[in-house]
């Protein structure tokens, strides 16, 4: 058999737009309640009102004769596929969702997910705060790290005034936990 016709990988990401957040093979798909909220509402939006829109485009543009050198049509059904390709990976996401809500952890001593983590560098001079997230509601320039990033699987189980050493890409790192909070 050709080599194009065998599927590499076990896992059923083939809707996974380009770029997207992977879930390892064999782990759960954890989110926090703001995320999947998110998630929903993009969902809810492009069924609701985008491909509807779409589609009307899309019709009136094949009324118009000649689909082939057609640029509307073209162009849509194209999009059509690209929002269709969207909304499969997000039903997938929210189906396999599991939703945390970090206000209701039983044990706020140590950090899990949901938490919410002050560090500061082994110098104590630079101090950073951290959520730890879904792999799908990251967002680093905003504090909100991945359960899955090197850092968070490092902070897993710590305690405030715990140090901390973990591999980071600019080499070994050795962090403080400041403060934890589940909010």
């Amino acid at each position: 058999m050709n080599k194009a016709f065998v599927k590499e990988s076990d896992q059923d990401d083939d809707d996974a737009p380009p770029g997207a957040p992977s879930l390892p093979p064999g782990t759960r798909n954890y989110m926090t309640r703001r995320g999947f909220e998110i998630l929903k509402a993009e969902l809810d939006q492009l069924v609701r009102d985008e491909r509807p829109r779409l589609v009307e485009t899309i019709r009136w543009a094949a009324s118009n004769g000649d689909r082939s050198e057609n640029g509307d049509y073209i162009y849509g059904k194209k999009r059509l596929r690209e929002i269709d390709r969207r909304i499969r990976f997000l039903i997938k996401r929210l189906e396999t969702a599991i939703v945390v809500t970090p206000s209701e952890q039983e044990n706020t001593e140590q950090v899990f997910f949901g938490a919410t983590v002050t560090v500061c560098d082994g110098d104590g001079e630079n101090e950073q705060t951290y959520q730890i997230v879904g792999v799908d509601e990251a967002n680093a320039s905003e504090g909100r790290i991945s359960w899955i990033a090197p850092l968070s699987r490092a902070l897993l189980k710590a305690r405030e005034g715990d140090v901390i050493r973990f591999a980071s890409p600019a080499g070994l790192r050795e962090i403080e936990v400041v403060e934890i909070r589940y909010e």
